[in-house]
């Protein structure tokens, strides 16, 4: 046999003892890898039975471990573990702001039920069983929270937390600019902070709450270019303002205290308080100014006449300091001139012209008054003097005196109250409006309003007089008023003697008035009445009557009758007054 065929043979055989040797060593590992499987399966199976109803392995709660517990067991452990420190406050940070927060004020309250849920089943992936040995899984506490609550503690905490964001500006002291920095403004998120609350507050660990940042609208950059390039110039000198005639000077305090410096998008701006530099300048410029003065009439000779009205002439102030801004930017040249503008009398020389006053229309005189009601009478006489009511105005008594007190120079004088006498501030007054009724009267001007007195007094014309009252605080009760229905205007002069008082109306003559008295009826005799423990002055009294008056108005000049106005009025009688 050739070497080459003892080779083959030799090679065949060995291949056949090496495929016999690989096949047993395939047995064996089949029978270990099936007797490992058949040993998992088995534990797999005996694992999954004992741990039905269990919560799943490397559960915890806030650290607390739960894992293959059965349910109420984890429940009681969690209510014996984390819920004592659920009582106490917990710890909160919210920007600069450190606090705590109370649970129960907070309306928040652990569910333990929900808590121990969220664990879920047993997982049947066995690999995912096998892991949980050497794993956990932590849970937060499942928290049941009123909104209401959680709200109103996370807004309380807010007031606190919150803050604007500040510009940076400048301010003065005294007269050296100061850069004031910016700061930016926080606002704690809410909804932000109560999902952060709900989520961590039975962790027993502080608590970090997010605050929103709100940059400031001027950076620090921005003010220090403004404090070199505004704030420094200002105040390097004076500004003088040249007037007519005067002049005014600003020295640095005064315009520092009239500079601020808001934004204007990213940069600062100057702005210049004009208010505050007509209180320095205006009165340095106030003898360049001229007041405007209505026309009037005044009676010189016992004759009106018309005393011309004046233009005015004053500081624009607005136009004046337009230019003063850029002004303040230079450290030389600081000179503005003023503007003027001229104020025109709201009624002119050639309207007072227009007027028609040019004879006595209407006059009235009375007299027999005590000197403390004649001092009164003497000073409305002084304030109603030289008064105009054009055509179709109403003249008002009250209206045109305003209150009638002891500022306005009033005294307390006589006056008849509830049938008796007594004293009052501004007593006598009513003698002065009968006179003006009676003047108005015969100058043919219409009544438009005005009540006589109670009762009747002797030295007045029945029917033909009027009384006039104000509360303590200046307020009409009882007015005067009469109505100028001429087509031109009249004036009322007034002529005051210690004994009488006349009023003349002064205007274009339509009418000649006559007054015819009507007889005095239904007579009432005066009541008996006991005066005052105190202070009394006994009364003859006097009896009260009905009467009237008719007033005749006849075209002047023509005797052509016009019309007739008839005015009917009861009088109360005035009792007797008896003192003790």
């Amino acid at each position: 046999m050739a070497d080459s065929e003892r080779t083959d043979i030799l090679g065949a055989v060995t291949e056949v003892f090496a495929t016999v040797r690989r096949k047993r060593r395939l047995r064996r590992g089949a029978y270990a890898a099936g007797w490992a499987l058949g040993l998992f399966v088995a534990l797999y199976a005996f694992d999954l039975l004992i741990s039905q109803g269990e919560v799943p392995r490397g559960v915890t709660v806030s650290g607390v471990d739960i894992g293959g517990l059965a349910r109420p067991d984890a429940e009681q452990r969690l209510r014996e573990r984390i819920e004592p420190r659920l009582a106490r406050p917990v710890a909160v940070h919210a920007g600069p702001v450190t606090t705590t927060l109370d649970p129960a004020v907070a309306g928040l309250h652990p569910d333990w039920a929900s808590t121990v849920d969220q664990a879920g089943e047993q997982p049947l992936n066995p690999f995912t069983r096998l892991s949980s040995f050497f794993t956990t899984r932590d849970l937060a506490v499942v928290t049941r929270a009123d909104p209401t609550q959680v709200a109103a503690a996370l807004g309380e905490l807010r007031t606190r937390v919150d803050s604007e964001a500040v510009a940076g500006t400048i301010r003065f002291e005294a007269t050296r600019p100061v850069a004031v920095e910016p700061r930016p403004g926080r606002q704690l998120d809410v909804p932000g902070a109560a999902r952060r609350v709900l989520a961590d507050w039975a962790t027993g660990n502080p608590i970090e709450l997010p605050v929103r940042t709100t940059p400031a609208a001027i950076t620090t950059e921005a003010v220090r270019a403004a404090l070199d390039g505004l704030a420094r110039p200002a105040v390097s000198g004076p500004v003088v303002i040249h007037g007519e005639g005067a002049d005014a000077r600003l020295d640095p305090p005064a315009i520092a205290a009239a500079l601020s410096f808001p934004p204007a998008g990213d940069r600062l701006e100057l702005q210049v308080d004009h208010a505050a530099v007509v209180a320095a300048a205006g009165p340095q410029l106030k003898s360049t100014e001229r007041e405007a003065a209505d026309a009037r009439v005044a009676f010189s000779g016992g004759r009106p006449s018309i005393v011309p009205s004046v233009e005015g002439k004053v500081v624009d102030w607005d136009a004046t300091l337009a230019g003063l801004p850029d002004i303040l930017k230079r450290t030389s040249d600081r000179v503005l001139t003023a503007r003027y503008r001229v104020i025109p009398a709201k009624l002119t020389t050639e309207q007072a012209n227009r007027w028609g006053i040019a004879e006595v229309i209407g006059e009235f005189t009375t007299g027999g008054f005590a000197a403390d009601s004649g001092a009164n009478i003497a000073t409305v006489a002084r304030r109603v003097d030289g008064a105009i009511v054009g055509a179709g105005e109403t003249f008002s008594l009250n209206g045109f005196t305003g209150p009638r007190g002891v500022a306005q120079g009033y005294v307390e004088a006589g006056v008849i109250e509830n049938g008796a006498p007594a004293r009052e501030i501004g007593g006598g007054i009513s003698q002065f409006a009968t006179t003006l009724y009676n003047a108005s009267y015969f100058a043919g001007l219409k009544d438009a309003g005005h009540r006589e007195h109670s009762y009747y007094i002797s030295r007045y014309p029945a029917a033909r007089e009027a009384t006039v009252f104000q509360n303590p605080g200046g307020t009409s009760v009882i007015d005067l008023r009469f109505t100028n229905d001429a087509p031109t205007a009249v004036a009322i002069q007034t002529s005051w003697t210690p004994s009488s008082i006349t009023v003349r109306i002064w205007g274009t003559k339509r009418y000649d008035v006559e007054s015819v008295p009507g007889s005095r009826t239904a007579p009432v005799e005066p009541p008996e009445r006991p005066g005052p423990a105190e202070k009394c002055h006994p009364s003859a009294g006097a009896p009260g009557f009905t009467t009237s008056d008719t007033r005749v108005l006849r075209e002047a000049g023509t005797n052509r009758e016009v019309r007739r106005e008839t005015r009917t009025v009861r009088y109360n009688p005035q009792p007797r007054i008896s003192c003790p």
